[in-house]
């Protein structure tokens, strides 16, 4: 019988986390002993982590958890610079990572393909890794959505030549300000578009575009650097001559809607008809598509892979419907994703009026210097209402806001605007919904609304 000595054993700080999370389950399902710590963690954090025994018993920090027969030490990005557990993990000599540099520590034996942009990298990751289950490659990977027919978000296998990651433009832990996606030192990126977000972190534009820059510039010789030619400041960077890098860029994919459904245009295949629909999502296809050439899928598989993807979770979430109404759900909180994910709709479905909900919940979404980014944001909506808690500005110590101010911002006089959620929900049930669709754009929770008993009351 293996000794409890021999058995790896790493610690999480801030286990609680979205990828932090998922990679405990990981690594706890490889064998490693596993255990973690946080100050507050969320649903579906609570009962994942519960599933697997890997709960906190009690939320908070203890040092006393931090000891030597440690391998190492995970730290979280909402852990404090001066959180305990990490000041006894630097006290006591333990190897400190942050979850980027692990997943990198685990894949430097692999092909790492990262997926990166401001908006669509989820969704390109979740295509890709589709496109690759259905033709049964054997591969790694780390996506920041759960995905139908995956069981974690995170997979660590040693076997596998590959490795597909999605990469974040953020922080990378509270003593690290590198961007994530630059430690894992891709052999193939790519970027889907470049949108300011992250106001607190990058004040200009020019900061945020930096970010993205760095990225395409460290691709190694041989590397590929696939982009979205639409974008310009994205194609400016894709076209710079780097020595021995592929350039790869990409447009919406031709296609055409019929009958609600869209039905991509092929040359050799035919048509292909697909699930998901707006020219962001195009977009995403002709990304994922050039991602699967560079590791080696044929159009032939592509295609007959990518018409049976539903979508991420949260990402143009279908959450119910009748003959005459969709109700869609999606993650959609900066201008950008506001902007496309509105459009989308509207031009899948022009006969039907679109009632579009959007929260603003992030700090740059609620900070008045950058809320004129959402400027006509909201124009394809035939009913265009905003959320927002007061208590959620106050938090996050920003001034607080006038229902003016939003309207300005979004340059839309007709504006709906709630600090309720109880008024919000009332407002949305009380429209009509013949021949109508309901879009709910948050990467909150609109005040806690009850969504299932909300759709159902809608589309009964």
């Amino acid at each position: 019988m293996t000794q409890i000595s021999n058995i790896r054993k790493i610690h999480f700080i801030s286990i609680g986390g979205s990828v932090m999370h998922n990679l405990a389950i990981e690594l706890h399902l490889k064998g490693y002993l596993v255990t973690g710590s946080d100050d507050e963690i969320y649903e579906p954090s609570v009962s994942r982590l519960a599933q697997y025994d890997l709960l906190p018993a009690t939320t908070g920090w203890f040092p006393e958890k931090i000891t030597t027969d440690l391998e190492a030490v995970i730290l979280g990005m909402h852990a404090r610079q001066d959180n305990p557990e990490l000041a006894k993990a630097k006290e006591l000599g333990i190897k400190i990572y942050s979850y980027p540099e692990y997943i990198f520590e685990q894949s430097q034996n692999k092909q790492r393909v990262v997926i990166a942009g401001s908006h669509g990298k989820t969704t390109i990751t979740s295509m890709v890794l589709h496109v690759l289950k259905f033709n049964k490659r054997v591969f790694n990977y780390l996506v920041g959505a759960q995905l139908e027919g995956f069981d974690n978000m995170v997979k660590l296998s040693d076997e596998a030549p590959l490795i597909v990651i999605e990469g974040d433009e953020y922080f990378t832990s509270p003593i690290d300000h590198t961007p994530k996606f630059m430690h894992y030192q891709p052999h193939i990126a790519l970027i889907s578009g470049i949108a300011w977000d992250h106001y607190n972190v990058f004040p200009t534009w020019e900061q945020y575009v930096k970010q993205f820059e760095l990225l395409a510039d460290a691709i190694p010789k041989a590397g590929t650097i696939v982009y979205d030619e639409t974008d310009d400041m994205l194609d400016v960077i894709g076209q710079k001559e780097r020595t021995d890098v592929v350039n790869m860029p990409y447009n919406v994919h031709p296609n055409k809607i019929q009958d609600g459904r869209t039905i991509l245009i092929t040359n050799e295949h035919g048509e292909v008809p697909v699930l998901v629909f707006g020219d962001h999502n195009m977009k995403n296809i002709s990304g994922a598509r050039a991602v699967c050439e560079r590791v080696g899928i044929t159009d032939e598989e592509f295609y007959a892979a990518i018409q049976s993807f539903k979508g991420a979770s949260k990402r143009m979430e279908l959450l119910g419907s009748s003959a005459t109404t969709n109700v869609y759900r999606d993650f959609a909180h900066a201008p950008s994703k506001v902007g496309a994910t509105t459009k989308a709709v509207h031009e899948q479905f022009p006969e039907r009026k679109l009632i579009a909900v959007a929260e603003l919940h992030t700090f740059s979404s609620l900070n008045k210097d950058f809320l004129t980014q959402y400027r006509r944001k909201l124009d394809a909506a035939d009913v265009a209402v905003i959320y927002y808690n007061p208590l959620t500005v106050e938090h996050k110590r920003l001034a607080p806001l006038a229902e003016q101010d939003i309207r300005a911002a979004f340059k839309r006089e007709d504006l709906v605007i709630f600090t309720d959620a109880d008024a919000l929900g009332t407002f949305i049930k009380s429209q009509n919904y013949a021949n109508a669709n309901l879009l709910l754009m948050s990467s909150g929770t609109f005040g806690d609304i009850d969504l299932k008993e909300l759709v159902k009351e809608i589309v009964k």
